[in-house]
């Protein structure tokens, strides 16, 4: 199994393009999949520097629908309607312009996004959880069981937010894209789908201030699990990644970096 981040707010290097933003290729047991696409088209040119070739990908998804992880499908270079998953409440909250607080950092067209994805993609709407090939699990709608996580984002609580899921011989890896459902309940849940302890966890945790995430109870909670890896990226904060980088010793990556599990 191999990802290379397309987009993440800092790079891995100077060859490298980066945005506030999300993005993954990842090949797994022969199939190819995009998993969200960041803000511009930083996604494709990305791609193009990696020798990517996009059109090849078997499946999209989408994470939620915050424009940092859709508006890139803008740019999005297929000739041909891809198969798109997404939750259902994704595209039909692209057209409610009241749900993100107005101190958004990037202006957005939601009904643009949401009207280029429907006519260029086959649409698959899953809430439950859906396998994009064998053993590789689009979660849909994470349910929230574990206690000191809200799942919310600020008044927002993001039933659309979810993640993907991998059944590999070391475990269950898993892929977040900002993880407003909670990165405990993420993972709890993707234990339950893929029948199997975890391995890896990679992508955006959202453990930003000044949302007063419960880091503490996170650590503990990650520490209880025994995870051998832990990559989180994106949607952190500078101070709790230092305090995540001190407790489990791991050299973050970002935009460019190849993952290999």
């Amino acid at each position: 199994m191999k990802i290379r981040l397309l987009n993440e707010n800092l790079v891995s290097d100077l060859c490298w393009l980066a945005e506030y933003g999300f993005s993954a290729w990842i090949e797994y047991n022969g199939k190819k999949i995009v998993f969200d696409t960041g803000w511009s088209d930083v996604w494709c040119r990305n791609a193009e520097t990696a020798k990517i070739d996009l059109a090849s990908a078997d499946v999209i998804a989408l994470s939620h629908f915050h424009s940092d992880h859709s508006r890139g499908l803008l740019f999005h270079p297929f000739t041909e309607r891809k198969k798109l998953v997404v939750h259902p409440r994704a595209l039909s909250a692209m057209l409610n312009p009241f749900i993100e607080p107005p101190d958004r950092h990037f202006p957005h067209n939601y009904a643009e996004i949401e009207q280029k994805i429907r006519s260029d993609f086959e649409i698959v709407e899953a809430a439950d959880p859906h396998e994009l090939t064998s053993g590789a699990f689009f979660l849909g709608e994470i349910p929230r069981v574990v206690p000191f996580e809200r799942g919310y984002y600020y008044e927002d609580p993001m039933p659309d937010d979810t993640a993907l899921a991998f059944r590999t011989d070391k475990g269950a890896v898993i892929v977040t894209g900002c993880s407003h459902s909670g990165i405990c309940n993420i993972c709890t849940y993707a234990k339950e789908v893929t029948g199997q302890e975890i391995h890896a966890v990679i992508g955006g945790f959202h453990l930003v201030n000044p949302e007063k995430p419960a880091v503490n109870e996170t650590i503990e909670w990650f520490r209880s699990e025994n995870i051998p890896r832990l990559l989180p990226v994106h949607c952190v904060s500078f101070d709790i990644q230092a305090r995540l980088q001190t407790e489990f010793g791991y050299d973050r990556p970002g935009a460019g970096s190849l993952i290999e599990l």
